[in-house]
């Protein structure tokens, strides 16, 4: 007797559009993670004390996307990157009840310690589709914890910068500019992602 609940996998992957570009993928570790992480609080320790009209978690939630949900939600609102073939399953962000969304992500972080993988399997392909470059992050720790610390939570998985023209996204912005001139050795292990490198 035939198995109906075994139907192929179909592959949503912008890896299978003509068109595709590698997405860019950084790995941070050990001192490398230390800097980048001591540069990002600095940054936003900076930048709350010219803003402090709102209380910190909400200016938090204007600053990041925080979690895979929230990441997920506004990768899903951003207009997909011009030449990218659409999905049939995927719904048109073209309907005239449905707004596109004005908040853009400057770059995912993503904790490399995140167990179960399928948490944020679907971030690469769809970060890829919006061309949102990825940052992983790799901690002895735990880079869960490393993220949460971040942004004031036990842990997170995956935090969001958001694009807002501030000094924490001039530093993102130099990061990825160095990083195009310095691609590392590959940080991560057979059940990450592959060809990623790290700092």
């Amino acid at each position: 007797m035939r198995n109906r609940n075994r139907n192929p996998r179909k592959l949503n992957d912008a890896s299978k559009c003509s068109n595709f570009v590698p997405l860019e993928q950084i790995c941070h570790e050990g001192e490398s993670l230390a800097r980048l992480l001591k540069s990002i609080q600095r940054e936003m320790e900076s930048a709350r004390l010219l803003d402090r009209a709102l209380p910190d978690k909400i200016w938090l939630k204007q600053q990041f996307s925080i979690g895979v949900n929230d990441v997920t939600r506004v990768l899903e609102r951003m207009p997909p990157i011009a030449g990218m073939e659409t999905s049939s399953q995927q719904p048109s962000t073209n309907c005239g009840n449905h707004k596109a969304s004005s908040v853009q992500l400057q770059a995912i972080l993503i904790a490399s310690d995140c167990n179960p993988r399928w948490l944020t399997k679907h971030l690469p392909s769809l970060a890829a589709s919006r061309n949102v470059p990825l940052i992983f992050i790799k901690d002895k720790k735990g880079g869960s914890l490393r993220l949460g610390e971040l942004v004031k939570l036990k842990t997170a998985i995956t935090i969001g910068i958001k694009a807002k023209g501030n000094a924490i996204n001039q530093l993102i912005e130099e990061l990825l500019r160095d990083n195009e001139v310095n691609f590392g050795k590959d940080c991560l292990n057979s059940t990450e992602m592959p060809g990623t490198p790290c700092q």
